[in-house]
């Protein structure tokens, strides 16, 4: 029986594992899908060779980035980012390849580029944490500008929230929440941008999806600006990680 996994930490609730488990009853799958949770990263080769079924795994916070050292292989896209959410276990004997992608950014296009208007050729991320790299990745790829706030060291391209006034937020008309501000239980909590300048044109995207709509997408819906949660995300990314997994080759 094949065995995938999600390692992270704390994982208190997973999505993943609860879609593939419903997925491998309801289509008759022989698979399982198990929570790894690990304080360090360096326990990763452990798990694998302990679990000698581990065909996959997906990487949450806070290994997204520090996973990469540990991996063979990257395919491009995870290279460029920097950052994986994906690893493909490719097993020889008692050897095993490891290979690193980031689905993130799969998940991240299919939902967000419905939404797209002519008008939304700025953007606005905040945080700037391992989800955010595959946000960039995207925005990029279709051609729009942006620009992070971060409470962390200012690097290139990136802002302190109090720098978010007005006129940024009447030139950014996509307005992205990377941070897990307003994830349950915290329910009321929410990204400090002055609301009161989003105006119907704006198109809000939360990567958070519990709860179904959060403090920072209501505020949006009072000002009519277009919301997104990030449950489909989520979902497209683990759609492309099973395909991943089974059907990706070391190497290709």
């Amino acid at each position: 029986m094949k065995k995938y996994g999600l390692i992270g930490y704390p994982l208190t609730h997973s999505f993943s594992k609860r879609y593939f488990t419903e997925k491998f009853e309801s289509e008759n799958i022989d698979s399982a899908y198990e929570n790894f949770e690990i304080e360090n990263i360096g326990k990763l080769p452990e798990i694998i060779r302990n679990n000698p079924e581990l065909v996959g795994l997906n990487v949450t916070i806070p290994y997204k980035e520090l996973v990469i050292s540990f991996l063979d292989e990257l395919n491009e896209p995870a290279r460029e980012i920097g950052a994986v959410n994906t690893v493909k276990i490719t097993r020889s004997g008692n050897r095993f390849h490891l290979k690193g992608f980031n689905t993130d950014t799969f998940g991240f296009e299919t939902s967000l580029k419905p939404l797209l208007k002519d008008y939304h050729k700025k953007a606005l991320i905040l945080g700037t944490g391992g989800a955010s790299k595959a946000l960039k990745y995207v925005l990029g790829k279709l051609g729009i500008g942006f620009i992070s706030a971060s409470i962390e060291e200012l690097i290139e391209n990136e802002i302190r929230y109090d720098e978010i006034d007005e006129k940024m937020i009447s030139e950014r008309l996509l307005i992205i929440n990377a941070t897990p501000l307003g994830t349950y239980p915290e329910i009321d909590t929410f990204p400090d941008i002055p609301y009161q300048f989003v105006t119907d044109k704006h198109l809000l995207f939360d990567l958070v999806y519990n709860p179904e709509v959060t403090q920072f997408m209501a505020n949006g819906i009072k000002k009519g600006a277009t919301v997104k949660n990030g449950y489909e995300m989520l979902l497209n990314q683990a759609i492309k990680s099973y395909e991943i997994w089974n059907t990706e080759k070391p190497g290709a």
